[in-house]
């Protein structure tokens, strides 16, 4: 007569019924329901984790690129040594040709835009309240074509008038108490030259566009200024401090440094947004290992009671195990009905973690919003992170490698205590009864 096949009908109905433990075997039924529970917390714990980590990630690079260029060209400082004086006067790198240096620059395969832009910093003053501004001069073209600042649903005003005034982050306007239609003071420590030598050179200028960019830094210092009032204002006629430029794939920026070297010529040097927050997502990339790591652990130490139960279950089936021995039960057979009590256990628990760990993370928002308003906005301070919400980004694989980390984990702890089951003497465990 044949025998069974591995994990037949018979197998897992044992294994159901030995998980539904009577009360006089209570004990095996706390462990199993203290290992479903671990499981899944360890679980829903690894998955939310995850993906908070893997949205925190999302929106910070989508604050830096909506804001920002993906790659910036400038020029080197020159030296140049006075003979009369024999002093060496280093003087900035400026762009002369920059129109026809950004038209270069856009034909390179791969590159969206580049814009020419002028870049200082001043101090803005409106009434008592003053405060620091990083100018940038550009183009109307070139404001409407960010996404994070030509986005009317976070602005006030009209971008249109752009060319009639400057544009200012919300922080800024917040900090200074200024609206759309009310002027800014700037003000310029390198101003108008006279024969007294530089002096600092004040205007006032009507903001007509109040943007949130969505990062704190730079909603709290930003200003747009158009192109030529720029130049006039920060004595650059006829020069450009920057060349900015966009590409298809801001994830691969690296791979477009060495055509705009080229493009750019000897004096030429490149920015990339990897270089200025390069080092931070480096530090997020390795969190997110070391979470991963610590998190697997829980999951881990929460399999561990399954060995826990089922130890405790074959010793309280010692009768039963001799007894369908003896009536033709293979070992095999014995070691698949107990391992499958350990695989109900985390399979179970794994299914209702990653159902709670979706949960989660489907409304962290709503989470991170009650718990702001019980510790009156403390639990997540955007002048800290530079973001101004948590959101969760639910991917598929972190997911499956949460799911996969818990089940294998389960499968494997089971294997101890099912191969003592199995290599039972049906002899040792029927002599006492």
């Amino acid at each position: 007569m044949a025998s069974p096949a591995p994990f037949s009908r018979y197998e897992f109905l044992i294994a159901w019924r030995y998980l539904r433990a009577r009360r006089a075997e209570g004990g095996v039924s706390v462990m199993t329901w203290i290992s479903l529970i671990g499981i899944t917390l360890g679980v829903m714990a690894l998955i939310t984790t995850l993906a908070v980590r893997a949205g925190f990630r999302a929106d910070f690079v989508d604050t830096i690129l909506g804001a920002n260029a993906h790659s910036t060209v400038y020029y080197a400082p020159t030296q140049i040594y006075n003979e009369l004086t024999e002093e060496t006067y280093v003087t900035p790198g400026r762009i002369e040709d920059y129109e026809a240096l950004a038209a270069k620059i856009a034909q390179i395969p791969g590159v969206t835009r580049a814009v020419p832009a002028v870049r200082a910093q001043v101090m803005a003053r409106q009434g008592d309240a003053m405060g620091v501004g990083d100018v940038y001069g550009i183009t109307l073209e070139a404001l409407k074509s960010m996404p994070g600042i030509a986005d009317p649903e976070r602005a006030a005003g009209d971008p249109e008038d752009f060319d009639k005034g400057i544009a200012i982050g919300v922080g800024m306007a917040r900090d200074l108490g200024i609206g759309v239609g009310d002027r800014l003071q700037l003000v310029a420590p390198g101003g108008a030259r006279t024969a007294f030598g530089t002096t600092p050179r004040i205007e006032a200028y009507e903001v007509v566009y109040i943007f949130s960019a969505g990062r704190y830094d730079v909603d709290k210092a930003r200003i747009y200024m158009p192109m030529a009032e720029a130049q006039t204002f920060f004595n650059r006629e006829g020069v450009a401090d920057e060349i900015g430029v966009f590409v298809a794939d801001p994830e691969r920026v690296d791979d477009w440094t060495l055509p705009l070297l080229q493009a750019a010529g000897e004096r030429g040097q490149v920015w990339t947004w990897r270089d200025a927050s390069g080092s931070f997502l480096a530090a997020l990339d390795m969190e997110d290992d070391v979470m991963f790591v610590i998190l697997s652990i829980l999951v881990l130490i929460a399999s561990m009671n399954i060995t826990s139960g089922l130890i405790m279950l074959v010793k309280n089936k010692g009768r039963d195990i001799g007894i369908l021995r003896t009536m033709g039960l293979t070992e095999g057979a014995v070691l698949r009905v107990f391992f499958l009590c350990g695989a109900f256990t985390g399979v179970i628990g794994t299914l209702a973690g990653v159902v709670l760990g979706v949960a989660l993370s489907l409304n962290v928002d709503h989470i991170m919003a009650a718990l702001n308003a019980l510790t009156g906005g403390n639990a997540w301070q955007p002048e800290v992170r530079g973001i101004y919400q948590l959101t969760a980004d639910l991917r598929a694989w972190d997911i499956f490698r949460a799911a996969a980390l818990s089940l294998a984990l389960s499968f494997i702890v089971t294997i101890f205590p099912a191969r003592r089951a199995a290599r039972m003497n049906p002899v040792e465990a029927l002599r006492y009864e």
